[in-house]
Formats: structure tokens, C-alpha cells, sequence
């Protein structure tokens, strides 16, 4: 048996540590189980029989969570909390912070975004990697509020849409159309009394508009109707976008991209593999796929789009609404 120097000895066993530290599953808590997206995503992480099983994580506890003045998650709190622990294993604890102990990363998932910024409050001090599932808050002025908070105690956090990740985005990306002059993307938009119109449904659609636009954009006008709402944005370079938001219409999302040499419609596609990579990425290396900024952009275009309906559908510009709302240069 060969016998190693103490130095080299210290060196293998902190290589062969790091090496287990990387294999081991990453251990995750979901704060907020009133949402089908709990169940989905602990199909993905927790179920190795799911044909599109994505290893290396698991959801190991929650916090159940739940809004009573909410239909969508007073009614379905319950059922997904059960879910979760008898089908996958997630034990569930009575406060966010025994959630977070033996953790090594968080989603909060909570489907009314209005309690997000508190339950940032509870989450961000044990400085783990934190995903906050769409919307990032019920209002513009939450949003930056739960961004400052990650960045004065040093926590790194980002939310998104799944629509931002389905696959036709990487295709329409990729697509050789010249320089992008524009992009019409459109999707469900089914409203929640408690937060701004958009927040609620049509965020997936706005989220799709800028993973292929990006940001810049300045001013927004929005057209209303009891089935419909048609957002379009100018940006700062002169190129147009427009969002439309569907109701008592099937359900489907797409994407159009306008280029100087082609015009390319997307396969519709949904689906939540994409943002279940993405964040594992994400707490994995504390790189966000996803800016503050644009975020907070995403959500002023939303919020432009209302004020704008409030005004009779004229342009609101972005700035407008991030200065009311106490954010400045896109924070």
C-alpha cells in the first residue's frame, strides 16, 4: 500500500471531497405550495421514473404557505401540500426558517406574488441561492424592493418565466433573419383581481417578448378588451414589439421574429424542463440567467401597460413607472 506525504494526503482528501460535494444532489425547499407548479417541478427533480427526469436535485422541504383570498390557491393549497409529501417525499415544515435549515437552495413558488418581498424577509438571510417563481412580486414597487433586499445581504436570486427557456426560444434565436427589427409573441392572459392585469398570466408572453428582444424598451401603449389585450413597445433603437394577451381564446404561446432578411414563426411550446436546468445551473454557480434589471423591466412594461389602460391607451414610458414606484435606473 503506498503511502502519500501529508500534504498530498490533505490535497486527495480535499479532491475527493470537492468531487462528492459536486456528485451529491443539490437539496432544495419550496416556500409556497399553492401552485401547480410545486407538484410539476418535484416531478421533474424528485420522480426518477418521469421520462424527463432531470437528476442532480431534489426538493427535500416546504413551506406550505397559501393566500385565503386567492381562488387559485386557497382551493388547491391543500391537495398540492399532500401531494408533495406522499408522493415525493418533501417533508413539510411549519416556518420558512426550519425549511431553510439543510437546504442548499430555495424556490419560492407561492403563486400570489404579493407575499414574495415578506417571504424574501424570511429566506434571503441564510444566503442561499434563491429562484422566485413568476410573479417576481404583486407590484413594480415590491419587485425592486425584493432586489435591493438580495443586495444588501449579499444573496443572489432571479426569477423568470418557463416560457423564457421552451425550446423555440433557443430555435428563433438561432434563426438567420438578419438584423431583428421585431418580435410579436402571445399567450394566456387570464386577470387576478389582486395584481396588476398583466402580472398575473400574461407575464409568460411578456417574459417571451424579451428573452428574444432583449431591453431597451421605452414607452408602451395597450389596447384592452374584455378577450384581449395587445401591448406594443418601442425600443430605444426604434424596434417594435407587440404582446398579445388572450381570453376565452385556446390556450397557447408562441413568438414571430421579424428580421431584415426573414420572417420566422415558432413552434408553440411550453413546458418547465428549461427552467428546471436554467436553475440548477443557477444554484450551482450563483450566476443568474436572468439580470435585476431586466426583470424589473419586464415588470415595468406590464405596469407602463396598465397605466396606460388607465389613461385610455396612450404611451406610458417605462422610466415613468420605475421613478413612481421608488426604482431608478432599472433598481
Amino acid at each position: 500500500m503506498p503511502r502519500f506525504p501529508t500534504g498530498c494526503c490533505l490535497v486527495l482528501s480535499l479532491l475527493l471531497s470537492s468531487a462528492g460535494a459536486q456528485t451529491a444532489d443539490l437539496r432544495i425547499c419550496a416556500i409556497g405550495l399553492d401552485t401547480s407548479h410545486s407538484v410539476s417541478f418535484a416531478s421533474l427533480l424528485n420522480d426518477p421514473g418521469n421520462p424527463k427526469h432531470i437528476p442532480g436535485a431534489r426538493i427535500t422541504k416546504a413551506w406550505k404557505g397559501g393566500s385565503p383570498d386567492v381562488e387559485a390557491s386557497a382551493s388547491r393549497v391543500d391537495g398540492f401540500a399532500k401531494e408533495m409529501s406522499a408522493k415525493y417525499g418533501v417533508v413539510l415544515c411549519d416556518t420558512i426558517e426550519d425549511a431553510m435549515k439543510d437546504v442548499d437552495a430555495a424556490m419560492i413558488l407561492s403563486v400570489d406574488g404579493r407575499p414574495h418581498l415578506q417571504e424574501a424577509q424570511h429566506v434571503f438571510p441564510f444566503h442561499k441561492p434563491v429562484f422566485i417563481d413568476k410573479p417576481l412580486a404583486g407590484s413594480l414597487r415590491d419587485a425592486i424592493e425584493i432586489f435591493r433586499l438580495a443586495n444588501r445581504l449579499h444573496t443572489q436570486c432571479f426569477s423568470a418565466s418557463s416560457e423564457r427557456f421552451t425550446p423555440d426560444i433557443f430555435t428563433l434565436r438561432g434563426a438567420k433573419i438578419g438584423h431583428l427589427n421585431g418580435v410579436s409573441t402571445f399567450g394566456p392572459a387570464t386577470l387576478e383581481p389582486h395584481h396588476p392585469d398583466l402580472f398575473w398570466y400574461g407575464i409568460h408572453a411578456v417574459e417571451k417578448c424579451y428573452a428574444l428582444m432583449g431591453t431597451g424598451c421605452e414607452t408602451v401603449v395597450r389596447t384592452h378588451t374584455a378577450n384581449t389585450d395587445v401591448v406594443t413597445g418601442v425600443w430605444n433603437d426604434g424596434r417594435v414589439a407587440t404582446v398579445r394577451g388572450n381570453r376565452n381564446t385556446r390556450y397557447a404561446f408562441g413568438a414571430t421574429v421579424f428580421g431584415s432578411d426573414a420572417v420566422v414563426i415558432g413552434d408553440e411550446a411550453e413546458g418547465y424542463e428549461g427552467l428546471i436546468t436554467e436553475m440548477l445551473r443557477f444554484f450551482r454557480s450563483n450566476v443568474v440567467p436572468v439580470s435585476h434589471a431586466e426583470t424589473i423591466e419586464v415588470l415595468a412594461f406590464m405596469e407602463a401597460a396598465d397605466e396606460s389602460k388607465r389613461r385610455g391607451g396612450v404611451p406610458v414610458s417605462l422610466s415613468e413607472v420605475i421613478k413612481a414606484s421608488g426604482g431608478a435606473d432599472g433598481i
